[in-house]
């Protein structure tokens, strides 16, 4: 089975890469929906989360209340860390079992849809890096529109991430999203059409 690595930096449209890819039939493990299930009530990394930032980074029904977490985790680096250290083994955890399954069922191919797939150094254990690249300005002006964030949350969370330099520099492959979505299409179909017909690397 043949893996690749999906990332980019927050803001760029590497979900909706990792939406076409799906289309085509390529298995997708999403490292963001593993995080939210691993977030949702009662489990033992949304209790350490807890105790970790404070009970009240819950909301009364017992979910987690995420614009308040991350207001907490993303402001500083040694914030971000301690978060890291709570929900990164989990995730890991979920993703191997998945990629495992995956391999199981006899998929040709898995992608890893990871945020931090090169910051953790996970790029390694992947036959293809992918990286959807966007300028960082264009990345806030979608954050604050498509999220809903304000800026200063929106450039927190660009300045926790790696730059967009060393991020490119570790890709074997570069999407750029810079430009409206329609563009993106032809990108992809010619990743899908590499991936199909050529060897691991």
């Amino acid at each position: 089975m043949k893996k690749i690595g999906l990332t980019g930096g927050i803001g760029s449209g590497k979900s909706t890469v990792a939406a076409m890819l799906a289309e085509a039939g390529f298995r997708v493990v999403d490292a963001d929906k593993i995080a939210r299930q691993i977030m949702e009530p009662g489990s033992p990394v949304l209790a350490k989360v807890a105790e970790e930032f404070g009970h009240d980074v819950l909301n009364q029904d017992g979910t987690l209340d995420r614009a308040e977490l991350a207001r907490r985790a993303f402001g500083d680096k040694e914030s971000t860390q301690r978060l890291n250290a709570i929900t990164h083994p989990a995730i890991r955890a979920e993703s191997n079992r998945q990629f495992i399954q995956a391999e199981t069922d006899g998929a040709p191919v898995a992608v890893y849809d990871m945020p931090l797939l090169i910051e953790l150094g996970l790029n390694k254990d992947m036959d293809l890096t992918v990286v959807v690249d966007v300028d960082a300005e264009e990345r806030v002006k979608r954050l604050l529109t498509s999220r809903g964030l304000d800026e200063a949350d929106a450039r927190a969370r660009i300045k926790q991430q790696i730059d967009d330099g060393a991020r490119k520099a570790a890709a074997d492959w570069v999407i750029d999203n810079n430009g409206p979505v329609e563009n993106l299409a032809p990108q992809v179909e010619r990743l899908i059409e590499s991936v199909q017909a050529g060897p691991k690397k």
